[in-house]
């Protein structure tokens, strides 16, 4: 039986986790992104240290101010660029955009270790190169979401590759820390940044050696303002996409810049240091890793609507547990649960709106799903360093978490609607049959 055949209901519980690398591109990016991942988590982890490393003598509050905006600089290129690039992916080649953009990863990587290991860094060069990741980022993360159709001829398995990849990044964030949090104690920043420079020779490798069909798209040549202002159109024309933007862009500004508080609370709060910074990554992403297994067992995109609903939920709890704790065992026992909200939204988001959009319009709407994620997280970076700064980061957390739990209630109740709505598409794309609205 071929792979566009196979039924997932024939398959064993560890072929239905896995039927998407049996296809060939699919299992070459998945092998080769799988190392480069681990690499990007290390110089996450790395970069968040030297900037707190860099503002040594200032105040708690001023230095998360600091964090803070080094992550703003480094997400607000996605939020300004990321419709255009959108356009962008929509009218080039996917394929070799991708291959483009990780090689520009790479050799910002390299810079940045160089500046590092020769103890030229300042906080200044760290902003500037934080932004040029950005860019690449800003084409990058819609050309990736978007060439991921190309990597699975059925498209029945894409909702298995969306929750695989998303498993395969947050095994890296687990190990990834773990080895950070290593060389962050004995050799440095810099040895993270180099190692992830060389990371990226796998995939960029697998990327070549891919035997990628010519994908037969009416490519557009209306000029990129019209196709910005069609793709706008197009995304919030359609309810259901549009509160998924919304929720997501939510929980983006409000929840998912938790991440550069972390350091102040590994230090101030739990009075520990890098070590437990990077293993509160690592907890993260062990329950990540658990939603993206849980949704990678599923057969199809249907039923998605309620994880989509939920999961904002189950992030805010687990950032109002970790805005309340002050014992050390327990932060990193919520970690998991803050992890899995997270994702599990994320890839469920991802997920839908992939199965819902015409393909002439995948890259944009990507795009703006990219700048509801990544594009949000720099704003609400900047904004919870400025809180941070007046009423501290536990308070913060607290407040962040409850923002995301009103945006679950919001979507609950638009849910009947929402299913109602992509109903007809997903009998038309064959999900479902004659079953009621999902």
């Amino acid at each position: 039986m071929s792979v566009a055949q196979a039924n997932p209901k024939s398959m064993s519980r560890l072929g239905l986790i896995f039927r998407s690398l049996r296809y060939r591109n699919f299992r070459l990016f998945f092998i080769g992104q799988g190392i480069s991942l681990i690499g990007t988590w290390m110089q996450m982890i790395a970069g968040g240290w030297l900037a707190y490393e860099l503002t040594a003598g200032e105040s708690e509050r001023t230095r998360a101010l600091w964090l803070g905006i080094v992550a703003f600089s480094g997400r607000i290129p996605t939020f300004v660029f990321a419709p255009f690039a959108g356009v962008l992916v929509d009218r080039w080649n996917r394929f070799r955009l991708v291959i483009i953009t990780q090689v520009f990863a790479m050799f910002q990587a390299a810079l940045l270790a160089t500046l590092t290991l020769s103890h030229t860094i300042t906080l200044g060069y760290l902003i500037l190169l934080s932004l040029v990741l950005g860019l690449i980022n800003a084409l990058d993360v819609p050309g990736r979401q978007s060439f991921m159709i190309e990597m699975v001829d059925n498209r029945e398995h894409l909702n298995n590759a969306i929750a695989l990849n998303s498993s395969l990044v947050n095994s890296a964030r687990i190990i990834g820390p773990a080895i950070a949090g290593i060389l962050l104690k004995t050799t440095g920043a810099g040895f993270c940044f180099l190692l992830n420079a060389v990371s990226y020779i796998p995939v960029i490798t697998a990327l070549l050696a891919m035997k990628v069909k010519p994908v037969e798209r009416k490519l557009a040549t209306d000029r990129i303002f019209s196709q910005l202002a069609a793709g706008v159109r197009y995304a919030f024309g359609f309810p259901p996409i549009r509160n998924m933007l919304l929720l997501l862009a939510l929980v983006s500004l409000s929840g998912a810049s938790y991440t550069v508080l972390l350091p102040i609370l590994a230090e101030h709060v739990l009075h520990r240091g890098s070590g437990l910074y990077a293993l509160l990554f690592a907890a993260a992403g062990a329950g990540a890793l658990a939603g993206a297994l849980l949704l990678a067992m599923r057969e199809s995109a249907r039923g998605l609507s309620l994880w989509i609903a939920a999961a904002p939920a189950i992030f805010g709890i687990g950032l109002i547990a970790l805005g309340v704790s002050r014992f050390v065992w327990l932060s990193v026992l919520v970690m998991p649960v803050v992890g899995f909200g997270m994702l599990v939204q994320l890839a469920s988001c991802n997920t839908v709106l992939q199965t819902l959009v015409d393909d002439s319009m995948r890259g944009r709407v990507m795009s703006l799903y990219s700048m509801a994620f990544m594009g949000m997280v720099p704003l609400g970076s900047l904004l919870s360093g400025f809180m941070a700064r007046l009423v501290g980061s536990p308070v913060t957390l607290i407040l962040n978490g409850a923002w995301c739990i009103v945006g679950s209630l919001l979507f609950f109740a638009q849910l009947k609607k929402f299913r109602r709505l992509i109903h007809p598409i997903y009998v038309e794309k064959g999900i479902i049959r004659t079953a009621p609205a999902d």
